[in-house]
């Protein structure tokens, strides 16, 4: 840790804050925006500065330690992992494609610790197990890290971020390093540093969100006799209820249960339709409406679904929304839908992945729901071993030296994103980006012109799968 201070003005974030639709309402006078600027203590300084602690995160971080970086990475929240913790998302979704594993290196490696710790039941989560072992890969590795302290703006100079600006509960503060990766899902970063963005189809239009849930009660071994056999059990009664008017808005994508001990479960349910993971006002309309309709799912498995649910009850909804689209980042390259279905191969290849394309339906509608089934099942459905690569180009934000990707933000279409947005593809772009930052790093160099050859020996080294470079 380094003190220092820095002059900076801070009118980006005080003129969002003063454009907010509650001061245009109430005629607040500073809607029209204002001048701010204070000084700040520079806290730290280091090789690497990573926003956002999630799957792609962490990889990152412990990728860059690999290759000798020091790093620093800020997370938001209270625990690493991000969608796969604190929204308690259950399952990581496939690894590879049906005959290989694909998300090779930091993820399989992790995978196995988890195995080895007893964190997975059946391919779902422990959610705390996981925790404690991505604080453990964390503190192993040596980066330097921080919870509750939040990225809000950045410092710029000569086409390079200087300094990333955090709110953290001391206060808002710097931190000045050589690169700077943003994994914060929704580009957060990215976009303070100026980098174009998409959001959505050609219309903005994101898909839904879900607020994830846990459940006791359920009386396993009865279910598991008596159940539909059908692919979705969850489901078979879900028309039947929404006709009885159970559901606010019926939704006929069912997910299901995944079973855990002692009458244990969590779920994978119910959408946030129009929810905008950038939005507070967005957001917040989510949360009272997600946790609102799982009273509705309870009375669904107790009265309509029974055969070992009659006594089902809700422990929790997540502390953090299951967002899984937002921002993507403008970069060097945008992978597309014609990509993915020529199975493409990049020069610049940092992995390859293979999961089907999965755009959640738009809306409640009968027609949507099939929609996305046709798209999921049989429109976009790879075969056993084949795979699409992932170009380093994607990663580097467009216009900024130092600064790169990682995650479901990295610069893709609609129809890429929902394939790559999972986490088994975040460990393969974080740890990509993490170790081009510490190459980039170590000599001083722009981004979008690092070796690529060299990147890409290195990530072999580190495990990842890249079956089309030569060493």
């Amino acid at each position: 840790m380094k003190s220092a201070v820095l002059a900076t003005g801070l009118a980006p974030m005080a003129r969002i804050l003063a454009d907010s639709p509650l001061n245009a309402a109430r005629g607040d006078s500073r809607s029209s925006g204002i001048a701010y600027s204070r000084a700040l203590p520079v806290k730290v300084e280091t090789d690497v500065f990573i926003a956002g602690g999630g799957s792609a995160g962490v990889a990152a971080a412990v990728a860059a330690r690999s290759a000798g970086a020091r790093v620093f990475l800020a997370e938001g929240f209270t625990c690493f992992g991000g969608m796969g913790t604190a929204a308690r998302v259950p399952v990581f979704m496939q690894w590879g494609d049906g005959i290989r594993d694909l998300a090779c290196g930091f993820g399989t490696r992790f995978r196995e610790r988890l195995q080895k710790a007893g964190a997975l039941n059946n391919g779902a989560f422990w959610f705390e197990n996981v925790k404690r072992e991505y604080d453990a890969v964390m503190v192993e590795s040596g980066a330097d890290f921080l919870f509750q302290t939040r990225v809000i703006d950045v410092v710029m100079e000569a086409g390079a971020v200087k300094y990333a600006v955090v709110a953290a509960p001391s206060g808002i503060w710097a931190v000045k390093a050589k690169v700077f990766i943003d994994a914060t899902g929704n580009g957060d970063l990215a976009v303070q540093a100026g980098v174009p963005f998409a959001k959505g189809d050609a219309t903005g239009h994101m898909m839904p969100a879900s607020l994830l849930s846990a459940w006791s009660g359920i009386d396993w071994e009865r279910w598991m006799k008596e159940r539909p056999k059908v692919p979705q059990p969850f489901g078979v009664e879900l028309a039947r209820a929404a006709a009885d008017g159970v559901f606010k808005e019926p939704d006929l994508h069912m997910t299901g249960l995944y079973r855990f001990p002692n009458g244990y479960a969590t779920a994978n349910i119910g959408h946030v339709f129009d929810l905008d993971g950038t939005d507070e006002r967005s957001l917040t309309k989510g949360y009272v409406r997600g946790r609102e309709s799982m009273k509705e799912y309870e009375r669904y498995f107790r009265e309509y679904l029974k055969r070992g649910l009659e006594n089902v009850r809700l422990v929790e909804t997540a502390a953090m929304m299951g967002v899984r689209e937002t921002r993507r980042i403008a970069g060097d390259y945008e992978m597309t839908l014609d990509d993915y279905m020529k199975r493409a191969v990049f020069p610049d290849e940092i992995g390859r992945y293979a999961y089907p394309i999965d755009i959640h339906p738009s809306s409640a509608d009968k027609a949507a729901y099939e929609k996305h089934r046709e798209e999921f099942d049989r429109l976009y459905k790879y075969k056993r071993g084949e795979s699409y690569g992932i170009p380093y180009r994607i990663l580097c934000a467009k216009g900024v030296k130092n600064l790169l990707v990682a995650g479901r933000c990295v610069s893709t279409d609609q129809k890429v994103q929902a394939s790559i947005r999972v986490m088994p593809a975040c460990y393969i772009t974080g740890q990509a980006a993490g170790m081009a930052a510490a190459l980039a790093a170590d000599g001083m160099c722009d981004i979008h012109a690092i070796d690529v050859k060299s990147l890409q020996k290195k990530l072999k080294d580190f495990g990842a799968y890249l079956p089309n470079v030569r060493s």
